[in-house]
């Protein structure tokens, strides 16, 4: 698992432990719940299936603000990249830059180890600008989803 240094003064990003499951959930069916249910409809058990099983299979981190928990986040490293996923901030609290400091954040990490960094989301998802304004590049196409990477801008970086 990768540790995800804090953004001080006011974000940290603990790991997610089990207590954290539901938090987790809530705040991934908030963010997704309507592009999914518009193209698939909610089946809830599936839902918390597919969560479950991400959970299992990736490192997500707790995004707090001020020691409130406000969102999720994955950061797994790879032997060639980064993948960045699972970032989900709780509605009340977007469209404050919050979202783009945590990325802005992981990408920096990213550029220190130099290495590019991957992601997928939702076709009819619109977070695809926020990535575009970060460097993204769409590097192929699912029928559901995009998949980008951002490559290193990093001291030693490859261009």
């Amino acid at each position: 698992m990768m540790e995800i240094p804090d953004l001080l003064p006011d974000i940290r990003f603990p790991p997610l432990v089990a207590s954290d499951h539901e938090f987790s959930f809530r705040v991934k069916a908030e963010a997704m719940g309507p592009h999914i249910k518009r193209h698939w409809g909610w089946d809830e058990q599936y839902q918390r299936d597919v969560h479950h099983q991400k959970l299992r299979a990736r490192p997500f981190s707790l995004i707090e603000l001020n020691g409130s928990a406000i969102g999720t986040v994955s950061l797994e490293r790879h032997a060639d990249h980064l993948q960045f996923g699972e970032f989900y901030i709780l509605t009340e609290f977007r469209g404050q830059g919050i979202g783009s400091r945590v990325l802005r954040h992981c990408l920096s990490l990213a550029d220190e180890m130099h290495l590019p960094v991957s992601l997928e989301y939702l076709l009819w998802n619109p977070v695809g600008t926020l990535y575009r304004r970060h460097g993204f590049l769409e590097t192929s196409t699912t029928e559901t989803h995009y998949i980008l990477s951002r490559p290193t801008t990093g001291p030693g970086a490859m261009r």
